[in-house]
């Protein structure tokens, strides 16, 4: 049963009348769930808030007091040039860092598999101390650690394939063997991080403006699969940022749904060979709510495969 988990508070954090990351990405994900007739088999869950122990196994503990401190009552404060809070921002973040723990309780539990987390803010680019790039906890890497601590696991495999690179998990994991992270990303670009070289468990996939599916299909086989297999994952979680996507003017690749659902697919096959087919997704980038809602459609169904 795939799980699908989500919550009312992550579309209480407001942004502003121009920011990208809005909540009417949750919306056009929601609408095309429905006309495609898979919102009725989704296991529906509300997503917790995280703990500050499940939080601070990735981020400082005084960072973490910053960001509470900050939570304005009206209003809006930047925390940086990309990053807003507004009064509902702290409940939507903890939301969604508590949709990714939740999302590997269940599937540790044996009560759905796979799961996605239809989430927001999103999470990569945050950094052990440091809010950046419309993040404040990293949802994916708290997960992970949540995954390895709570649950014993010893071999984690991250894979994201926003159009931006996941610094905030790198920084998180960089030396950090039981957790292999795989990337791709355009390059150069925002955050300006990544690595063109590969090193034992961190496997970046730069990725020059206008590269399409061929391209970006025959660079993750030739250095995501090996690495993979290589590796073992007893789970893998997905940073799933569908902002390669040819209509989202965010970036300057040019990605579409066949290969969204096409990575998804392969990562599926990997996770039934090496991690009893356990997977977690949750969502980063997308900013373009149409080619956003059509690809979350296409990796859900690769993932229900």
């Amino acid at each position: 049963m795939l799980g699908y988990i989500s919550h009312d508070d992550c579309m209480k954090h407001d942004t502003g009348p121009l920011h990208p990351e809005a909540p009417e990405r949750l919306d056009a994900i929601s609408n095309q769930l429905i006309m495609s007739g898979l919102d009725y088999v989704l296991m529906r869950h509300d997503a917790p808030k995280a703990t500050r122990e499940q939080i601070e196994r990735i981020h400082d503990p005084a960072y973490v007091d910053r960001i509470i401190a900050a939570a304005p009552e009206n209003g809006s404060v930047e925390i940086d040039g990309d990053t807003v809070m507004s009064p509902g921002t702290l409940n939507a973040a903890l939301r969604a860092a508590g949709a990714g723990v939740m999302a590997v309780d269940l599937i540790m539990s044996g009560k759905a598999n796979p799961v996605f987390c239809a989430v927001r803010p999103p999470g990569h680019h945050a950094e052990r101390a440091q809010a950046m790039g419309f993040c404040l906890f990293n949802n994916v890497a708290i997960a992970a650690a949540h995954a390895l601590e709570a649950h014993g696991l010893s071999r984690v495999a991250i894979v994201d394939f926003d159009v931006h690179h996941g610094n905030g998990t790198e920084d998180a994991f960089a030396d950090e063997p039981r957790v292999l992270f795989c990337s791709s990303f355009q390059h150069p670009f925002y955050p300006y991080s990544g690595h063109e070289a590969d090193t034992p468990n961190l496997v970046d996939v730069p990725l020059p403006a206008g590269t399409a599916g061929p391209a970006f299909r025959a660079a993750v086989s030739e250095h995501w699969f090996p690495a993979l297999e290589a590796f073992r994952p007893q789970m893998i979680l997905i940073s799933a940022g569908f902002d390669a996507h040819i209509m989202d003017d965010m970036s300057s690749l040019a990605l579409s749904e066949a290969d969204y659902g096409w990575i998804t697919s392969e990562l599926v096959a990997i996770a039934k060979r090496h991690a009893e087919g356990r997977i977690v997704s949750i969502l980063e980038g997308g900013y373009d709510p149409g080619s956003l809602a059509r690809s979350v459609v296409a990796h859900l169904k690769a993932l229900l495969d």
